[in-house]
């Protein structure tokens, strides 16, 4: 399986915090790869170089072979680099369909015009409801996306990420707060959408994790420190006296 993504001694530093420090690490395309690591541990800094809203302060990032260190948001975006947030970004005031709708209307070069009518979009508006059924959210298309649960809300912002017709998407603490059936719901998801592209993911849950990635690479302290399968990364004791041993109270 060929790589799609690569960074190579990637640093991002804040005056003398080096809160992403000499990581190289390497994800393959339609792999699940999850980078854990305590709180603090730089995890979403390096999301936030790797998506090019941090310049990186030494380092580079390679994607699909092309250099990219330097390229700006929405070029990585157009290239296939998506990503969700920690905290939701949606238009919660919109319905379901009109947020990801709007998303594709972006993508597709259309006409911006929030207020257009649907049948004067029939190609957005197609692809919009298979995005919406891919993601579970097609019998909830026309509702508001403030009445959605905490869950089916997550589901939307993974959803408004696919309209960028990703490449790759980066997740960044996807199950957050959600309870064990909303968990099960976006691991389904992810293990669908690995089938066709490749999907990294920030995250806290660990056994998720072990039971959902091809890779591992775990951050301490801006740094990798350990990086496998999760059977690998199981028995690395560095990373069991670092962050697994805390986490199982071992």
């Amino acid at each position: 399986m060929s790589t799609i993504l690569s960074t190579n001694s990637l640093c991002r530093h804040f005056g003398g915090v080096r809160a992403v420090n000499d990581v190289t690490i390497a994800i393959r395309d339609k792999s699940v790869k999850a980078v854990i690591g305590p709180n603090g541990a730089g995890k979403t800094t390096l999301f936030n170089t790797i998506t090019g809203r941090l310049p990186a302060t030494a380092g580079t990032v390679v994607f699909d072979g092309r250099d990219i260190t330097n390229s700006p948001v929405h070029e990585r975006v157009k290239l296939g680099i998506c990503r969700t947030f920690q905290i939701n970004s949606l238009f919660l005031g919109a319905t379901v369909f009109e947020n990801v709708r709007i998303a594709k209307q972006t993508r597709m070069g259309k006409s911006l015009k929030i207020f257009s009518k649907r049948d004067s979009l029939a190609d957005v508006n197609e692809a919009t409801f298979e995005i919406l059924e891919k993601v579970g959210l097609g019998g909830k298309a026309s509702e508001l996306a403030n009445t959605l649960s905490y869950g089916d809300q997550r589901s939307l912002e993974v959803a408004i990420a696919l309209a960028g017709d990703p490449k790759i998407l980066l997740l960044d603490e996807p199950t957050a707060g959600m309870s064990q059936l909303e968990t099960n719901n976006i691991i389904r998801l992810i293990q669908k959408l690995v089938k066709e592209i490749a999907v990294v993911l920030v995250e806290h849950d660990v056994d998720m994790v072990l039971s959902i990635s091809d890779s591992i690479s775990v951050m301490h302290q801006g740094s990798i420190i350990g990086e496998g399968t999760p059977d690998e990364i199981c028995k690395n004791q560095r990373v069991r006296e670092a962050y697994l041993g805390d986490e199982n109270g071992h």
